[in-house]
């Protein structure tokens, strides 16, 4: 039987075929995890300066910019730049995921957990360009904008996983720390996504809607759902300083009580910017900042978690795989 042509099997298999001729290094596919998940933060940071300069509505309508134009025109002005700037920003992050699903798939033995999470980020990535589209075809809907920041915090998740999984191998995971101690982090993790999702109300409800026009806002009381995201706040505070001193009293591993303590600063300086942003009337510049802060923060809680455990370099997949299996993406 007659193999296919190098073109044809390039053509329908490239993942593979390159795979075949290229071994990434190990740092070399830490850098792509790193570079996924500093694009997974970078889009909602400038997604947020769009919101914050009024360029929402920038580009007007979706997948074009204008009725008449794909690319930004002269018309749409400083507010079109900035939309259509983001948008293209996208596909920065979408490279940023595709070196990375290459770099997986292409490591020796092949890691199919890394690829598995590398698809993964692909369907985030596209699902929420499509969500950003409805976004703006319906008019800068505030709970369109909220999804849309939530599917941007469940793609951040999956990189810093990916980003940890980088650096450790493939074994099955062993606690470090005892079962209560590991409770106590879901704890922490449920916490932190009710303070995020309070975080979009209080944006949905509040002035920045993202274009000078008259946009829809949620029908609820800003200075009231200001007050639910301070408590769900300081709810994680309270679960993080629990989760340092209980760190110290079972004596866990020193990498885990330092995540632990770098939490605890991102969250000092989170909660800085979140009252004096409160008390000066939600200034642009501090309201970008606290939106960064609220990525560094799911990082960090994220990074303690994934520190309670730890894997080996034994595979827990079978190392034996027939040639034709992997050929396969």
């Amino acid at each position: 039987m007659h193999k296919a042509p190098h073109t044809i099997g390039a053509v329908l298999n490239p993942f593979a075929y390159i795979a075949d001729r290229w071994t990434p290094s190990p740092r070399t596919l830490r850098r792509a995890a790193s570079a996924a998940l500093l694009m997974s933060v970078a889009i909602i940071v400038t997604g947020g300066a769009v919101r914050l300069t009024g360029s929402g509505l920038g580009c007007d309508t979706w997948p074009k910019c204008t009725d008449d134009s794909l690319v930004v025109t002269q018309a749409q002005g400083f507010h079109g730049v900035i939309e259509f700037g983001n948008r293209m920003l996208t596909y920065v992050l979408s490279a940023a995921v595709g070196w990375f699903i290459l770099a997986a798939r292409a490591s020796k033995p092949w890691r199919h957990s890394l690829t598995k999470l590398g698809w993964t980020q692909f369907a985030l990535v596209m699902a929420n360009a499509v969500l950003g589209g409805i976004t703006v075809l319906t008019g800068l809907n505030p709970y369109s904008v909220a999804g849309h920041f939530l599917l941007a915090t469940g793609l951040i998740a999956v990189t810093t996983v990916s980003w940890q999984r980088t650096r450790e191998g493939d074994g099955a995971p062993r606690p470090r720390v005892p079962g209560p101690v590991r409770k106590l982090a879901w704890a922490l993790i449920a916490t932190t996504l009710v303070l995020i999702a309070a975080g979009t109300v209080v944006t949905g409800s509040g002035p920045h809607a993202g274009d000078k026009s008259e946009i829809k806002r949620m029908p609820f009381d800003w200075a009231a759902t200001a007050h639910v995201h301070a408590i769900a706040a300081w709810l994680v505070c309270a679960l993080a300083v629990a989760m340092w001193l209980v760190l110290r009293v079972v004596d866990a591993p020193g990498d885990t009580r330092a995540r632990a303590r770098d939490l605890l600063v991102v969250l000092l300086a989170q909660g800085a910017i979140g009252y004096v942003q409160f008390f000066t009337q939600l200034p642009e510049v501090l309201v970008a900042a606290h939106m960064l802060g609220s990525c560094l923060v799911w990082i960090a809680v994220l990074r303690l978690a994934l520190a309670l455990r730890e894997r080996s370099g034994d595979r827990a997949e079978a190392p034996a795989r027939d040639e034709e299996r992997l050929s396969a993406v």
